[in-house]
């Protein structure tokens, strides 16, 4: 029974929340993945068979994710000692057992991507100096398979974090797709196919500069080389097929007004597993090929962590909503992963649109407390920024409701889920139209009676840190106090500690340079420009080996905020961007909670 005295929104950090399992063809039964049951986020394998659930990690930092081998035989993941998200492939036995090196020789890397078979392992990692990619055979040894100054991973990588990805090695295990960026645009890739043996390039597809290509899942059904990709050049994500036996690549025609996102193929290849996302919420289809019309997947309403088709046919999903805690269910309803404490459901959020001065509609969600407005208010600015907030399960969002705030979450020009067009705007034009974008949302819950803008708080975590200390520089007038959390303080100071694919990402978000080679616009849109200005009294949390927004960077603005006589309060904690420990998350917010009390 949970402890009545825990406060409601405690428990819903302190629930257990793992991560969608996975599993290898050849052992459906075995399931891995990655949950904080045990008080911080660490791999678990999931016998279906017996029931048996089993603690395989015990890392300081955390574990992300968890992955099967081929086999089923043991259970991988990625292990970062310092939270600055380097480290090394790791393995356990399925049933519990001594931890092993998987990946021997790529040691202290950053992870790109793996594709765990049989008979070879792919690996792609980076360092400073670069991308390599490399095949590990059953056999034993280690071949260099592919190497790069420019960004490469695993294909499929970009939608699993990095383990049993359905788009790297082919069923047969003779080639392997990579998502590569050697065409000049390092975020938005081209995708290439190799074979394992030889290294051969036997296709490379890209659509041009600024449209990405993402591989997603081969086809199941042996002889099939058809690579399911997910495109863009139609502004909306939509998938297509690409043969590589034709050298062909063909369109799934799909009419409807969202993006399009393909998942996974049915066992014999006869139809396809496609997610519908649109203003913020979800549906699944199943898609006959060559030409059928969509079917849709019956489920409650909400938005999709991941989907993926069993080899018996069923689909398994994991959806939550605003108000309402993940579940992993299966096509028919059945919950497939057992939830071993149900975390307290909270208030649904309101989907809300709004026009900002550049003449656009913005789209997002807000959540209020019961009762009459108007409240105190959090905008609560997502991270990215290529990111979206959509009608899913967030305990940040409901803590703030749950200590008095109404919650306005903006999905700001750059965000991902309302076309290439929305989310490339910034494009060389970072912060000010996310800037204006969550003011406007600002003003329109004032007008509509929910907040009162006496009382609004700009908070946000990684970029919405960055807008946060933004927006207090260039607007101190409009918030009564701050949160940064793991924030961007001095964009130019904290280039070169960042990690090679953030070191791209940067590059990308500013055109194609770094941000030593755009003054004029660090100028304008570096927080620690405005530091005369502060007077928001400022909370800023931060990771001391945080690789995405490194700590030297953040403590440069507090400290140049605070010689100019502005209040600012700095909680430090000692691993990298996010923390995986249930105790340590509580505590921050425990701490965000008690500053906001005193200032609002």
């Amino acid at each position: 029974m949970p402890d009545p005295t825990v406060p409601v929104w405690e428990r819903r950090y302190r629930a257990p929340a793992p991560t969608f399992p996975t599993w290898s063809s050849a052992a459906p039964d075995r399931l891995a993945f990655a949950s904080n049951e045990g008080g911080s986020y660490q791999a678990y394998g999931y016998d279906r068979a017996t029931g048996e659930r089993t603690r395989l990690s015990d890392s300081r930092v955390g574990v992300v994710d968890a992955f099967p081998s081929a086999d089923g035989a043991e259970v991988v993941w990625f292990e970062d000692d310092t939270g600055d998200e380097s480290g090394s492939w790791v393995a356990a036995p399925f049933g519990g057992g001594n931890v092993r090196s998987f990946a021997a020789g790529l040691e202290g890397r950053w992870p790109a991507g793996i594709a765990l078979g049989r008979s070879v392992v792919v690996v792609a990692t980076s360092d400073r100096g670069g991308y390599a990619v490399h095949a590990l055979p059953a056999s034993g040894g280690i071949r260099e398979l592919f190497a790069s100054e420019n960004p490469v991973n695993v294909g499929g990588t970009t939608r699993q974090r990095g383990g049993f990805v359905l788009g790297g090695l082919s069923p047969d295990e003779r080639l392997v797709c990579l998502e590569h960026s050697e065409r000049g645009d390092e975020v938005r890739r081209a995708v290439r196919v190799v074979e394992v043996a030889s290294g051969d390039v036997v296709g490379d597809e890209w659509d041009g500069d600024g449209l990405g290509l993402d591989a997603v899942a081969w086809s199941p059904r042996p002889g099939d080389a058809r690579l399911l990709l997910r495109h863009e050049r139609e502004d909306r994500y939509r998938p297509e097929l690409w043969d590589l036996a034709r050298g062909e690549r063909t369109e799934v025609r799909i009419e409807l007004p969202g993006d399009v996102i393909p998942l996974d193929w049915f066992p014999d290849a006869s139809a396809l597993l496609v997610a519908h996302h649109f203003e913020g919420r979800d549906e699944l289809f199943r898609v006959p090929l060559p030409a059928g019309a969509p079917q849709r997947i019956e489920h409650p309403a909400g938005a999709l962590d991941d989907a993926r088709v069993r080899p018996d046919g069923e689909v398994w999903l994991q959806l939550s909503s605003g108000g309402t805690p993940a579940r992993v269910l299966s096509d028919t309803g059945q919950e497939v992963l057992p939830a071993r404490e149900r975390a307290p459901h909270g208030a649904a959020f309101t989907s809300w649109s709004f026009p900002n001065r550049s003449g656009d509609t913005v789209h997002g969600f807000y959540v209020a407390p019961p009762g009459a407005g108007p409240f105190p208010a959090v905008m609560l600015i997502h991270g990215g920024p290529t990111w979206h907030v959509s009608d899913r399960w967030e305990p940040d969002a409901q803590a703030f409701v749950d200590h008095g705030f109404v919650v306005g979450m903006v999905n700001y020009r750059g965000s991902t889920g309302y076309g290439r067009a929305w989310r490339d705007h910034v494009v060389g034009n970072i912060g000010l139209p996310e800037e204006e974008d969550v003011l406007c949302g600002l003003d329109d819950l004032v007008g509509r009676g929910l907040a009162d803008s006496g009382r609004a708080v700009s908070a946000g975590w990684s970029w919405g840190g960055y807008i946060t200390l933004l927006t207090i520089g260039r607007h101190p007038e409009r918030w009564r106090a701050a949160v940064g959390g793991v924030p961007v303080g001095d964009y130019a100071a904290g280039y070169e500690d960042l990690s090679p694919d953030l070191q791209a990402y940067d590059r990308y978000l500013l055109g194609g340079k770094s941000p030593h080679d755009v003054p004029d616009l660090m100028a304008e849109r570096n927080p620690i420009v405005y530091v005369d200005s502060v007077r928001t009294p400022t909370l800023v949390l931060v990771g001391r080996n945080d690789s995405r927004c490194p700590y030297g960077q953040a403590m440069a603005w507090v400290d140049a905020v605070r010689a100019r006589g502005a209040e600012v309060e700095v909680y430090e904690y000692d691993t990298g961007h996010s923390s995986f420990d249930v105790d340590e998350v509580v505590r921050q917010m425990r701490v965000v909670f008690e500053f906001l009390t005193r200032r609002v």
